[in-house]
């Protein structure tokens, strides 16, 4: 039996799932949501909660890990930039697109 001597802060204040589960279990919701972790695009308070799901279920933690590893081997295997030329041509495009969808406010 725990006392509250023996939890950490994170487990007394944090409920450890993001968002709302709208009938799913919080594995599948964390699951659900794990690249907007990875990515982190998730607010602090969901990220707070992400970490205190998988620091206590074995089976997120993996697949956590398991993505973690994936994004690190497309990273390192996918770092060629493209020419200058391509990279010339998408910005001049991306001016053009920017100056012609401004709307004149009067």
């Amino acid at each position: 039996m725990s006392t509250s001597e023996d939890r950490s802060p994170l487990e007394e204040t944090v409920t450890p799932i993001p968002h709302s589960t709208q009938g799913e279990s919080e594995c599948e919701h964390a699951l659900t949501h794990l690249y907007e972790y990875l990515d982190s695009e998730m607010t602090a308070d969901d990220e707070l909660r992400m970490r205190a799901h998988v620091a206590h279920c074995s089976p997120c933690l993996a697949e956590l890990s398991v993505e973690e590893l994936v994004k690190q081997l497309v990273r390192r295997s996918c770092h060629e930039q493209a020419p200058a030329s391509l990279r010339a041509r998408i910005h001049a495009q991306l001016v053009v697109m920017t100056t012609t969808t401004v709307v004149e406010v009067r």
